[in-house]
């Protein structure tokens, strides 16, 4: 923790005399974009994976018609069409896994005092929404700043909302063998991107820069990693990739 800290420490150094006293602020989005460069090909390997995993699709749903009744024939099947494939289905979970240290280091460092005094404009660093509304209100100084983080907060949300839902509308959700309420599922799952507003509201104004930062790199990275397959019809309304747009 300390090593990363004194990094965004010495970043926030060199970006002073930039940005003032914001410059801590804009440390963390740069730290942020260099964590979420660096696990690029990641993200890059999980779209591939995902989009193999719809054109497996109809040889998956044949593979559990056939081995209904054997279970442990259907897993060995699966296993044996992923491998030959090359097709790994824990890879879409990776990305996330590693920003999760990233994310503790922001909320640990401005959880204290080792950086006390630094602020996004009128907003602490260190504080919460909460310290902003009992300081000033909804539309104090504080509390315009938390306003505009809610606003690129919410339009992310809406943009990644829509590419869910038009997503599943071409690929319906495949939770790998009849599951109940499984339609509550689909309708829920679209309206999770606005769970980010709650992550928001309750951590530190640093981690929620992380938060945003890291949101808004994730839409722009996946439309732009399935944006190459439009010209082979495959994607759906909003650039979401669709059953033809996984031969890549």
């Amino acid at each position: 923790m300390s090593v990363f800290a004194s990094l965004v420490e010495r970043l926030a150094d060199l970006l002073q005399p930039i940005f003032a006293t914001t410059a801590t602020a804009a440390a963390i989005v740069l730290f942020t974009m260099a964590v979420r460069l660096a696990i690029h090909p990641l993200s890059r390997a999980s779209a591939r994976g995902q989009k193999a995993r719809t054109r497996l699709a109809p040889e998956l749903a044949a593979l559990r018609k056939k081995h209904a009744k054997n279970p442990e024939r259907l897993r060995k099947a699966v296993t044996e069409l992923h491998a030959r494939e090359k097709v790994s289905p824990f890879a879409g979970i990776l990305p996330s896994l590693l920003q999760a240290p990233a994310f503790l280091l922001m909320y640990h460092l401005f959880s204290g005092d080792r950086m006390a005094g630094h602020s996004l404009f009128a907003a602490p660093l260190g504080d919460h929404w909460a310290d902003a509304l009992s300081h000033g209100g909804v539309f104090g100084p504080a509390g315009r700043v938390y306003l505009v983080v809610f606003a690129l907060v919410a339009a992310v949300a809406t943009f990644s909302y829509r590419r869910t839902k038009a997503q599943l509308a071409v690929q319906p959700l495949d939770l790998g063998q009849p599951t109940p309420g499984a339609g509550a599922i689909t309708k829920v799952m679209p309206l999770l991107s606005f769970a980010t507003l709650i992550t928001v509201a309750v951590v530190p104004l640093a981690a929620a820069l992380y938060v945003v930062t890291s949101t808004t790199w994730t839409a722009v990275e996946r439309a732009l990693l399935f944006r190459t397959d439009r010209t082979e019809g495959g994607e759906g309304a909003g650039g979401v990739p669709g059953a033809v747009a996984t031969r890549a």
